[in-house]
């Protein structure tokens, strides 16, 4: 608790608005953005979705290969339960849309599927991506799978399996220019996806690792990844590390209140 706190009022010491930004590439990604309303067809269905889930009071048993979870002491678990607790937030979920909507990326990956909630959110923010996303767990990809076909959001294909066999094998087939890094809280790990996706990166490549402030582990990583010789701007939102590969600008990172 103590780390987290601590973190946080770090955060807000360094934090600065769009007036404390002189970068016109990131100036305009926080206007534009970040500070942007999300369009109303978009937040509903979303809600729509969220809360079928939120709802939905079955019980699934979890495989869980990464780090753990802090709040659930069995892997057998209330879908309403996962949904609510391990979910994407709705904040967080109306930006990513947001950013989708603004980058218009072809091709995104999420590492980490759940139960499908961060994915629809991908989906909203653009009909016209191609999202693969990645979940180790079985029974939870099944809940996600019947979440994207309830909802008809067609443009998800969902792979199921370890991520040291299934990320190799995706990364192979496709380059992605939007990747949502949810699926391994431990040092290691989350690593060794950064070094096997940054083979692929394009100049517009934009990369977001989520909770990089989950535990002192996940921020020392997020650290290593910001010093990476190709990574040229990141910003720290405190929730997300945000990293662009923009090879025209200068090294700069920034630390943006949302």
């Amino acid at each position: 608790m103590w780390f987290k706190i601590s973190t946080y009022l770090s955060f807000l010491l360094k934090s600065t608005n769009q007036h404390g930004v002189h970068s016109p590439f990131v100036y305009n990604l926080v206007t534009k953005c970040f500070y942007k309303k999300t369009s109303e067809d978009k937040v509903l269905l979303f809600k729509k979705i969220r809360n079928s889930l939120t709802t939905n009071y079955a019980t699934i048993e979890v495989l869980d290969f990464g780090k753990g979870s802090k709040i659930f002491k069995s892997n057998t678990r209330k879908i309403s339960d996962i949904a609510n607790i391990a979910g994407i937030s709705t904040k967080k979920a109306l930006l990513l849309i947001r950013l989708v909507a603004y980058f218009k990326p072809k091709n995104v990956l999420e590492i980490g599927t759940s139960v499908g909630l961060a994915s629809s959110a991908l989906s909203i923010g653009n009909s016209n991506s191609k999202i693969v996303t990645l979940e180790g767990c079985e029974n939870t990809a099944k809940v996600a799978e019947n979440t994207f076909q309830k909802f008809q959001l067609k443009n998800i294909q969902l792979t199921v399996g370890d991520f040291k066999n299934t990320l190799p094998e995706i990364l192979v087939s496709s380059n992605f220019d939007f990747i949502y890094f949810d699926g391994n809280h431990q040092k290691e790990a989350t690593l060794n996806y950064f070094n096997r996706c940054i083979k692929t990166v394009t100049n517009n490549s934009v990369f977001i690792f989520d909770d990089i402030y989950w535990n002192p582990e996940m921020t020392e990583t997020w650290e290593i990844i910001k010093q990476h010789p190709k990574v040229t701007v990141t910003i720290n939102t405190y929730f997300w590390g945000i990293v662009f590969f923009r090879k025209e600008q200068l090294k700069q990172h920034f630390t943006i209140r949302i």
